[in-house]
C-alpha cells in the first residue's frame, strides 16, 4: 500500500523576484560572513538556527549542503540534542552551536557571557566576527522563508550560487 502524502502548501511568493536588490544584497553578505570559515561548520551552524527559527526550506537546503561538504547523517540528525550528544561534536562546534542559540535567541535575553566567552576562546577575534555575521545572515533568510513559506524538498547543492 502506498503512503498518500499531504499537499505541498504554495510558497506565498516569489520575494526574491520582487525585490531584487535585497535578494543581491543578502547574497552578498552571504559569501562574505563565510569567508574564513570552515564549510561544515557554516552548514551546522546554519542548520541549527534554522531549527530554531522552524525554517524547513533552509533546514532542507543547509543539511543537503552540509552532506555535500562532508558532514555525517549522524552528526545532523544529534543537532537537535546536540547537549546529549556532545561527543559527536568537537569543543569548538559545540561552542559555535551554543553561540548560534544565544544569538539567535535573544527574545530570550542577551547573550550570556559565559556562551560568548566559550566561543571566543575557541576563535581568533576576526573568525568570531564572522561567525556572529553567518549567525547574523542565516537567522534573515530564515525570516524571509518562513514569511513568505518558501517550500522546503526541492533544492539540491550548488542550486543557488555563492
Amino acid at each position: 500500500m502506498d503512503k498518500i502524502y499531504a499537499a505541498e502548501h504554495p510558497a506565498r511568493m516569489q520575494w526574491h523576484q520582487l525585490a531584487p536588490e535585497v535578494y543581491k544584497a543578502m547574497v552578498a553578505l552571504e559569501i562574505a560572513a563565510r569567508k574564513g570559515l570552515d564549510p561544515v561548520l557554516v552548514e551546522l551552524v546554519k542548520i541549527r538556527a534554522s531549527q530554531l527559527n522552524h525554517c524547513a526550506f533552509c533546514i532542507d537546503m543547509h543539511t543537503k549542503d552540509a552532506i555535500a561538504a562532508g558532514e555525517t547523517v549522524e552528526r545532523i540528525v544529534q543537532l537537535g540534542a546536540w547537549a546529549e550528544s556532545r561527543h559527536f561534536y568537537t569543543e569548538k562546534e559545540l561552542a559555535a552551536i551554543e553561540f548560534t542559540e544565544a544569538v539567535t535567541l535573544l527574545t530570550e535575553g542577551f547573550v550570556p557571557d559565559e556562551v560568548y566567552a566559550k566561543a571566543a576562546k575557541q576563535f581568533e577575534e576576526a573568525e568570531l566576527a564572522q561567525l556572529i555575521a553567518v549567525i547574523a545572515t542565516i537567522n534573515a533568510w530564515n525570516r524571509f522563508a518562513v514569511t513568505t513559506r518558501s517550500v522546503p524538498g526541492h533544492y539540491t547543492p550548488g542550486m543557488f550560487k555563492y
